[in-house]
């Protein structure tokens, strides 16, 4: 990739960067493997395929399947009473969390915990515990509902289980912006990192909603897929016959730390979070601004932020839901900021729509394009809808030289999200 940014291959001009928060560690827990290894090798094509089996607690429903992370043993992992103390998403938090500090290098028992700061992104929080002690209060009575139901569902879960686990005792943030969650967090690290607040941060996204009632409701809105007879097919980002997006579950963090903290320690530098814009559609509780005013609005200022102009990226992770409107909403977007050149992707169809857990889990999957030079593809596109204006990476990999990439999130809510990405 050659441009006039000055991120491009052999450009003489000097970079303009404020602030490039290190991302030394990764930690990921998903339906396509769990783990930095086996996640990577999943969405790329190489790995075992993604568990998507029809869940008997969603029988009856037109959508009875999920993305699961059922080959992960949490009590093995945590402990039965460690495991007790937190609800599912909080759990896939925690194993993310020690595989990213893991990865990073770092000592907790020597660093400076209140330098530290964790910043997790949920959407829906211990839904379903919330849903099975109102089960408990309908069927058994006010007395048998459990006193633990506040700490477990609500979204700050994960963000405090993470700290205490840790042994963290700075910040510690829950961010609930729907499918942004995970980028919001990534964004609030790298603005606390930029203002030395901190010395390091634990960032990302995590959930867990095997809920039927969600699950019900997003039938009615015919928001997922319905394509019974093959759940591993359903999401299908880009294809004509796209119909919806299917749940999952997982957690993606990273550990970012302001560049000269991870200097003076020798840590290994993964890539670089360059850039972040936030912005809010202001049209629809459901529905995205039908021109992709707001994640423009969003991409343009973490472009900015990052002094990256267009001919620098290489490579978008998209939101690419599976969903006919935003699909097409956001390929038009991408197309009129940054032009036809970039290759674009889509990991949910080997992860599922993960929700508030998204941007933390296709942020980690970014960095790790980058550092392989590799951009995954977006499985189960057969038919690519020529209305879709952008180049999308289908089947296979595809190997790719780019010093720069952007990943996309919008939720819910109109919130919109962008991060701007560069190699170490």
């Amino acid at each position: 990739m050659t441009g006039r940014g000055p991120f491009a291959r052999g450009s003489t001009e000097p970079a303009v960067v404020p602030f490039s928060a290190a991302v030394t560690g990764i930690g990921l827990v998903t339906a396509a493997g769990v783990g930095i290894e086996e996640a990577w090798q999943g969405v790329c094509g190489t790995g075992a395929a993604p568990s998507v089996p029809h869940l008997p607690e969603l029988d009856g429903l037109p959508c009875d399947f999920m993305y699961t992370v059922d080959s992960l043993d949490t009590k093995a992992a945590l402990g039965v009473a460690a495991q007790r103390l937190m609800d599912r998403f909080s759990q896939l938090a925690v194993i993310a969390a020690r595989e990213a500090v893991a990865d990073a290098g770092l000592d907790t028992s020597v660093w400076d915990s209140g330098r530290v700061a964790v910043v997790i992104g949920s959407a829906h929080g211990g839904l379903p515990f919330y849903d099975e002690q109102h089960t408990t209060l309908t069927e058994r009575g006010a007395r048998r509902v459990s006193p633990k139901l506040a700490p477990l569902s609500v979204v700050n879960g994960a963000a405090s289980s993470v700290a205490m686990d840790l042994g963290v005792h700075g910040p510690s943030q829950a961010v609930s912006t729907a499918c942004s969650s995970g980028t919001v967090a990534i964004g609030t690290a790298h603005q606390m990192l930029r203002t030395g607040a901190c010395d390091i941060v634990v960032a990302g996204g995590a959930e867990s909603v095997r809920s039927r009632l969600l699950i019900a409701s997003a039938c009615q809105m015919r928001a997922v897929s319905t394509r019974r007879d093959d759940p591993r097919a359903a999401c299908r980002p880009f294809d004509t016959h796209r119909d919806g997006f299917v749940v999952g579950e997982g957690a993606g963090l990273l550990v970012m730390e302001r560049p000269e903290h991870a200097r003076a320690r020798g840590a290994v530098v993964r890539a670089r979070v360059a850039g972040y814009g936030a912005s809010s559609d202001a049209y629809s509780a459901v529905a995205p601004d039908p021109d992709g005013l707001g994640i423009e609005r969003a991409l343009r200022t973490a472009l900015a932020d990052a002094g990256a102009g267009a001919a620098d990226i290489g490579h978008v992770n998209s939101h690419g839901t599976s969903t006919v409107a935003n699909d097409l909403i956001e390929a038009t977007m991408l197309r009129r900021v940054l032009g036809e050149h970039p290759l674009v992707t889509s990991t949910k169809a080997m992860t599922g729509h993960t929700l508030g857990a998204a941007g933390g889990i296709e942020t980690a999957l970014t960095v790790l394009a980058l550092q392989h030079q590799l951009v995954p593809p977006t499985v189960n596109l057969d038919a690519p809808d020529p209305a879709i204006p952008v180049e999308v990476v289908s089947k296979e990999a595809r190997h790719a030289a780019f010093d720069c990439a952007v990943k996309t999130s919008l939720g819910f809510g109109g919130h919109n999200a962008a991060l701007v990405l560069t190699r170490a």
